[in-house]
């Protein structure tokens, strides 16, 4: 491959500079803090519960309303203090339940209980226990809602046990049924979101294994099927949330701390990379959705435990980065060196790699299958091909090192 231009270039007025871009906000009011929970209802955001700096499990709630970058204390959680709890909202309320209650999960009790939290009346309502993992509750489990109703997900009973159920929350009835267990098999610190109706969970661990797998739910169907694979590293203790009919997987852990944004397209059955986290590195972080806007924050990073919160704004890739019927292959994705065409060039075809803020890094003419990035430092790209035949395709590429 012989290099044309190297050169660092803004493009101004491009849709790199109108979204996909994460906004510093106010700190958590209530302090570093990680394994919380949170939610949002209508205008507002919800964070609650968790680990604060002195390891000791909480069971305060917070409000976080957007318009003025705030947070107020709402009524604290009637049933016991808990971490590694599950979080949800469904029909204009709030639900927190499940959990561990106590720092070390050896010396605690697993919770079952659920409590339902009325926003407008600022008060809380014991509802219908978890019936799962032996009816003797769970915590590392994930949840997501479709169709009204909540889906809870694996998660972990005693030491070295975990579970692979998933179990129906139906908030009208206050009833629990089971449903079709997760088919990666026991899972616990997965990540899960929902867009258009269906459930998407994966990731996680198996017992001491990271994995990367995901699957979509149909709870019409009580079905499960495997989607594209996740294009980057496999983790546990990530965040995850739909925004405009996207999912998105975010920060993590796989032994050391991430601070990626992976976006995947239910239309296209692909993933593609976003922006960076505006924060530090962490894990154990939570994440919000309040008109169309993304809020993720708290966890914990190399130097401890954080209170900060990100704002994340969407942008839509499609015409820009995404082919729909014929897109751009290459492997291996993620490389610490070269990445492979899947398909040939002609003599004339031309590539062109710009970062995440729209800067365009490398454009070179290539003859070959093979793209050297070996001078590229580590990070997320946008790869361009522009075939003989003047036609353009897109992927994105993650540089590890």
């Amino acid at each position: 491959m012989r290099v044309l231009l190297l050169l660092f270039l803004v493009l101004s007025g491009s849709l790199f500079s109108q979204g996909n871009n994460w906004r510093e906000l106010n700190d958590f009011l209530g302090g570093q803090r990680e394994r919380a929970v949170a939610f949002a209802i209508g205008d507002f955001g919800y964070l609650g519960t968790g680990l604060d700096t002195a390891e000791q499990v909480r069971k305060d709630l917070w409000r976080y309303d957007p318009t003025t970058d705030s947070w107020t204390q709402m009524a604290d959680l009637p049933g016991p203090a808990r971490r590694d709890a599950i979080g949800f909202a469904a029909g204009g309320k709030g639900y927190i339940g499940l959990g561990v209650d106590n720092q070390v999960s050896i010396l605690g009790n697993k919770m079952q209980d659920l409590w339902e939290f009325d926003p407008i009346l600022n008060s809380w309502l014991q509802k219908a226990d978890y019936p799962g993992g032996g009816g003797n509750g769970a915590f590392f489990s994930t949840v997501f809602v479709a169709q009204e109703k909540a889906f809870v997900c694996g998660g972990k009973i005693g030491p070295n046990l975990y579970i692979n159920q998933l179990w129906e929350y139906k908030p009208s009835a206050d009833a629990w049924t089971e449903r079709a267990p997760f088919p990666g098999g026991v899972r616990y610190l997965a990540a899960s979101f929902s867009i258009d109706g269906e459930g998407y969970v994966g990731m996680g661990a198996n017992q001491d294994v990271y994995k990367k797998d995901f699957y979509k739910y149909n709870p019409g169907s009580n079905t499960w099927s495997t989607i594209a694979p996740f294009p980057a590293y496999e983790r546990g203790s990530a965040c995850a949330f739909s925004l405009n009919g996207r999912g998105y997987v975010c920060l993590g852990t796989n032994g050391g701390l991430l601070d990626d944004l992976i976006e995947y397209n239910p239309a296209t059955n692909t993933w593609a990379i976003r922006a960076n986290y505006g924060g530090s590195a962490r894990k154990n972080a939570v994440a919000f959705v309040v008109n169309d806007k993304a809020y993720v924050g708290t966890g914990k990073g190399y130097s401890g435990k954080r209170r900060g919160m990100q704002e994340y704004s969407h942008v839509d890739y499609t015409s820009l980065l995404e082919s729909e019927l014929n897109p751009l292959l290459v492997y291996p994705n993620p490389t610490n060196g070269a990445v492979y065409l899947n398909e040939s060039v002609g003599e004339n075809s031309k590539i062109t790699i710009f970062d995440l803020l729209g800067n365009l890094i490398l454009e070179a003419a290539v003859n070959s299958q093979k793209i050297n990035l070996d001078d590229l430092p580590k990070g997320n790209y946008i790869l361009k091909l522009l075939s003989d035949e003047n036609v353009e395709r897109t992927t994105t590429i993650i540089k590890i090192e």
